[in-house]
Parts: structure tokens; C-alpha cells; sequence
């Protein structure tokens, strides 16, 4: 039993906000962390972790729950760090992928606080992309990624900058354009929103003079740690580039998205005139930034992030550091995580095969319960997942979730907790 270490420690079915030492439930059945992603459309990841833990703690009152809603670095991101984080939100008005003003904000957290990890001992911002350019702002209709912006994540950018940090944590997941972050890059001072900030599919006509300025944008940003939380590790370009695999779910035909595949691939070019990618010192081979794992996540905004000098890591890396997820694992007994639909794409870079890696780690069995479940037992089991659960596996079971997302949500979870917590003796 680790000594010294602190969680949100509470009897099941109690206050989640209650801090209690792990030292003090010595005589739970089980101690369970409950770590899940928001369910897309329906629940924030708070409110899945409330819903989670009231239907396990109805289940099993002997055991002791921590909840740590988490996220990938897409939509919900700030809901999850703000439920755990000691931070402030600041307002800002910013403007959507059409242009349109949207609010937003940007959570602060303050060097010298409760906060461990990564921002012990600095001022750190953390922006959530999907705020300002995400495919939920747009109806069905409107979804066009050869026209959508992502010109609107500049203002919280500058915003952040403007609240005088040291670390800056872009999360980039859940966007609805596919502009290389251009729209981004004009918003912060790379020549003119008219040339770069009216989607992908103009990028075919940039030239050299369109890129002025981005030297100086580089500079301005020279004394930030610049993080970008990366939800897929896509590249900007290829056959498992941000167009190929991702345009037609933000609305565009396979045409465009070979259309939207060559603009890309001219600014990317161009951005190589401007910027010569550097070599790598051993091998020789020039580092290109549009081939760098990651680079296409967000419509290829981390590819615009890369060049402004950040580091690409997978967001859901980012927020279990932020959150000290490594230290709630080692204070339990298992894992719960969850997520709207569990499915192929499932497997690679989301919360909950994150959650399965850290948890194996610390020899502690991880599940998930999912919305929808459409992977098999084997492919679960070599993730790292001890069971997967779905809410819904029939047709009426689908509707019933719809209308009431946390209550059967909750009523699943109850059964889940019956295997995996029997009564204690």
C-alpha cells in the first residue's frame, strides 16, 4: 500500500468532491478508479464519471471510488482538466470554423499551487481547439472542410499568451476543418486572413509571400513550451493522412478530399521553400514536419502548431500527466474507463487504451463500458482490456440510452460492478 499518495477517495455512492486517504478505507472490498472520456453528443467525461460512480457505488456501497474524468485533447478537454485541476477559466470570444463569433475559453493553472506533474512551477494554459473550429459547431449542412477555418483557435491563442504563461497545451482533437491550421497561422500574424484563412481547399493557390511573417510568429512563441495534444497520430499527407482518412467525416466527397489532399500537399511544399526542414544528425534525412506521426491530427493544426515550434504528443499522454493518473493507478485495485462507441479506431490513441497501458503498468485490470462496443473480446484483450461492456446491444437498448444517456449508463455499470466487486465477507 503506497504511503504519502492522495485521491478523490470515497465510499460508493458518495461525494465524488470528498478527498480522503486511501490509508483511511483500508476495510474496501476494492479500490476503483473511475477514468472515462466524455460519450460524444450526450456526456461531458464529469458527467460520465458521476454516472459511472453512482450506478458502481448502488452496486457496491463497500467499495471505494476515485473519479478522474480524462480526455484525448479533443472536444471536453477543458470539462476534464477543470474537474481535477486547480485552474481558473477565462472568457474568450472567438469565432467558428465559419466565421461566426463563438465563447470560449482557456483554463490557467498557477505555478506554486496543489497542481503536480508538468505544471508545478509554471503559469500553464490549456486551449481546446474544438472550441473555436470544431465539427460540432456545424449542422449537417453547413460541414464543408474546403471552406472551414481554423482562423478562430488564433484569438485563444492570443489570449493565453496574453495571460502571461510559460506552457501552452493545445488540444487539436474533433476539428471540422482540414486548412493545415493555415486559418491558424493568419490569426497570428502569417500574412492575411484573406490568403490562408478560407480553408483547405485555396491553400492550392498560396505562394512564398503568402507565408510572410512566420518567422516572427516562431519568435513570439520562442519562450513558451508549446504542447500540441494530438488525438490521432495521422501525418498531414498520404494514404493515412489527415485528407485521406478524415475529410469525408468532416462532410467533404472523396473528390475533395484528393482535392483538399493536393492543396495540402502544395502548402506543405511551400512551407518547405519558406522553412527548410532541418536534418537529422545521425541519419542525414531531412525531418520533414507534414511526414511527422501526428502532424495531420486536428486537420493538420498541429502541423501549423509544429512549425511554431511545438511538440507533438498524444493527448491522452497529456492529460493523464496532468491529472497524476499514474498515481491514482497505484492506489488501485482496478480501472473503469469509458467511451461513446468502442470500435477499430478505438484501439489506437483514445482514453481508454491509454488507461489500459497505465493501469498494466501498475498491474491493475482496466475496463471499459462503452455506449457501443463493436471490437471483439481478442482485439480488447491486446489492448490491454480486462472486459468490455456496452450499454446498448440491442436496438431498443439503443433508443433507451438516447433518451436517458446517464441513467443507462448507471443501470449498466450496476452489473458490471456485481462481477468484479463481490460482496466483502
Amino acid at each position: 500500500m503506497p504511503h504519502g499518495r492522495r485521491a478523490e477517495c470515497v465510499r460508493g455512492g458518495g461525494d465524488l468532491a470528498a478527498s480522503t486517504s486511501r490509508l483511511g478505507c483500508e476495510d474496501a472490498a476494492v479500490h476503483v478508479l473511475i477514468a472515462p472520456d466524455r460519450y460524444d453528443g450526450a456526456l461531458s467525461a464529469p458527467e460520465v464519471g458521476a454516472a459511472l460512480a453512482a450506478g458502481w457505488g448502488r452496486a457496491a456501497p463497500h467499495d471505494v471510488l476515485a473519479t478522474v474524468p480524462l480526455s484525448d485533447g479533443g472536444p471536453g478537454l477543458l470539462d476534464a482538466l477543470a474537474a481535477t485541476l486547480d485552474g481558473t477559466l477565462h472568457a474568450v470570444v472567438t469565432t467558428d470554423p465559419l466565421g461566426r463569433e463563438v465563447p470560449a475559453s482557456v483554463l490557467v493553472t498557477e505555478p506554486g499551487g496543489p497542481t503536480k506533474g508538468p505544471d508545478a512551477g509554471r503559469r500553464t494554459a490549456y486551449v481546446e481547439a474544438a472550441q473555436a473550429c470544431g465539427l460540432h459547431l456545424l449542422g449537417e449542412a453547413e460541414r464543408d472542410p474546403g471552406v472551414a477555418s481554423s482562423h478562430g483557435v488564433g484569438p485563444l491563442v492570443e489570449a493565453a499568451l496574453e495571460l502571461g504563461v510559460s506552457r501552452l497545451v493545445v488540444g487539436v482533437g474533433g476539428a471540422a476543418t482540414n486548412d493545415a491550421g493555415a486559418g491558424l497561422l493568419a490569426a497570428l500574424g502569417v500574412g492575411t486572413a484573406a490568403r490562408l484563412a478560407r480553408g483547405g481547399s485555396d491553400l492550392v493557390s498560396v505562394t512564398e509571400a503568402d507565408l510572410d511573417g512566420l518567422d516572427a510568429a516562431r519568435e513570439r512563441l520562442r519562450g513558451v513550451d508549446l504542447v500540441v495534444a494530438t488525438d490521432v497520430d495521422a501525418p498531414l499527407l498520404g494514404l493515412k493522412g489527415t485528407s485521406a482518412v478524415h475529410a469525408e467525416r468532416r462532410g467533404a466527397t472523396p473528390e475533395q478530399a484528393q482535392s483538399l489532399e493536393n492543396a495540402l500537399g502544395h502548402f506543405a511544399a511551400v512551407v518547405a521553400r519558406v522553412r527548410p526542414p532541418a536534418r537529422d544528425l545521425l541519419s542525414g534525412t531531412l525531418l520533414r514536419p507534414e511526414r511527422e506521426p501526428g502532424a495531420g491530427a486536428g486537420g493538420g493544426l498541429a502541423f501549423a502548431l509544429r512549425l511554431l515550434g511545438g511538440r507533438l504528443v498524444p493527448g491522452v499522454d497529456v492529460v493523464a500527466e496532468a491529472v497524476g493518473l499514474e498515481r491514482y493507478l497505484a492506489a488501485a485495485d482496478l480501472a473503469v474507463t469509458g467511451l461513446a462507441r468502442f470500435d477499430w479506431e478505438s484501439l489506437r490513441g483514445t482514453v481508454c487504451v491509454g488507461v489500459a497501458a497505465a493501469a498494466s503498468r501498475h498491474g491493475v485490470p482496466a475496463v471499459v463500458v462503452a455506449g457501443e462496443a463493436l471490437v471483439g473480446r481478442r482485439e480488447a484483450m491486446a489492448a490491454g482490456l480486462s472486459g468490455v461492456y456496452a450499454v446498448a446491444e440491442r436496438p431498443a437498448e439503443v433508443q433507451a440510452s438516447r433518451a436517458d444517456p446517464a441513467g443507462a449508463l448507471s443501470r449498466r455499470v450496476e452489473r458490471v460492478a456485481r462481477t468484479w466487486s463481490p460482496p466483502p465477507r
